[in-house]
């Protein structure tokens, strides 16, 4: 699949979850009333938007950037917006409230594993709506709206639309957007009524192993933690049937996995990264997220989309943070060369 646009629109516009992640490195998750040392603390970008649009700003993307959403009128609200600015992204439609503050997480991160566990506060970006967004009026290509499940206004339930969300992403396309979507790991039974309503609003979903399942009810991973790479061929194609336009994009810690309206499928491994390496797993999924989005938007085959989002991965993961890892682009597709891939994924059928 080659996306071609028609239409003069240009630019990538991301709304949704604004956070700032506390990012500390422990030694051990401790049992209750157990003690953990924190060994080291940071403070980076968290949230869909906040964070693909740093890792695109990094990258030296070649079109405009423009983020919406909502945040306090607090010293973080401010740090994000001079944050933003720094980085030449339209902050013409991130407002502030004094009604809530600026949404933030604690992200406790094991030394050793790299694994996460976080404590989030949502703050203003519950209260977000998406009502000061005019699709006429702002001029991107592609509207990326992250995290549903996350976003207490907008996973609100519509009566013509199924969910506030879906309102919104109908509004884009009617514009002439194409649209996007991303959503939360979350242990609930909550995706089929919250994230199905809006897959039939969506031309681009990309989404984690985990995420498709829930969304699907498949279960692709084996009890023994393996991939089930037919259960993942079928919750892309149960995602598509339920109304995603052009393309499901599925990422997963052993690469990532995509299939088209047309039925095309790719896969592309991740790459052969040495332990000592990974600094931090926290925002590798937009990381990857911001990779296939940008070569979408450029308009390049569904090999090159998966083979920039696992390259933006990989560069992730050599900080602790979520954006800070991330280069350009050519430094990031130059790992590929570096490190190799991971063993070709089992496409059998």
């Amino acid at each position: 699949m080659k996306t071609k646009f028609s239409h003069p629109r240009r630019g990538l516009l991301a709304g949704g979850n604004w956070i700032i992640d506390l990012v500390k490195i422990i030694d051990v998750y401790p049992q209750p009333e157990q003690l953990g040392n924190i060994l080291g603390q940071s403070q980076g970008t968290g949230g869909g938007p906040y964070n693909v649009l740093m890792d695109l700003a990094h990258s030296g993307a070649p079109f405009p950037l423009f983020g919406a959403g909502l945040v306090g009128k607090d010293a973080l609200g401010e740090q994000i917006l001079a944050d933003c600015r720094k980085h030449k992204i339209d902050t013409r439609a991130l407002g502030q409230t004094p009604k809530a503050p600026t949404s933030f997480t604690d992200v406790m991160t094991e030394k050793a594993s790299g694994r996460r566990t976080f404590f989030h506060a949502r703050g203003a970006n519950a209260l977000w709506r998406g009502e000061n967004l005019d699709f006429k009026k702002i001029k991107a290509r592609i509207f990326h709206l992250a995290y549903l499940l996350l976003l207490d206004a907008l996973d609100e339930a519509d009566e013509k639309f199924g969910t506030k969300a879906a309102r919104l992403l109908a509004a884009a396309q009617a514009a002439g957007l194409k649209t996007s979507v991303d959503v939360v790991s979350e242990d609930s039974n909550r995706f089929a009524r919250i994230v199905t309503p809006v897959l039939k609003h969506v031309d681009y979903c990309i989404l984690n192993e985990i995420e498709a399942g829930k969304t699907t009810g498949f279960k692709i991973r084996t009890p023994d933690g393996r991939l089930d790479t037919v259960a993942l061929r079928h919750a892309a194609g149960a995602l598509l049937q339920q109304g995603v336009r052009e393309l499901v994009v599925i990422h997963f810690p052993e690469g990532a996995f995509a299939r088209t309206r047309r039925g095309d499928d790719g896969w592309q491994p991740s790459l052969k990264l040495p332990p000592k390496y990974i600094a931090g797993t926290a925002g590798a999924g937009d990381a990857f997220c911001a990779g296939v989005l940008f070569a979408l938007h450029e308009g390049w085959e569904v090999k090159r989309c998966l083979l920039t989002g696992v390259c933006l991965a990989a560069a992730s993961l050599s900080d602790p943070t979520c954006t800070a890892g991330v280069k350009s682009l050519n430094t990031s597709l130059a790992l590929a060369k570096k490190f190799g891939f991971q063993p070709a994924l089992d496409r059998a059928e």
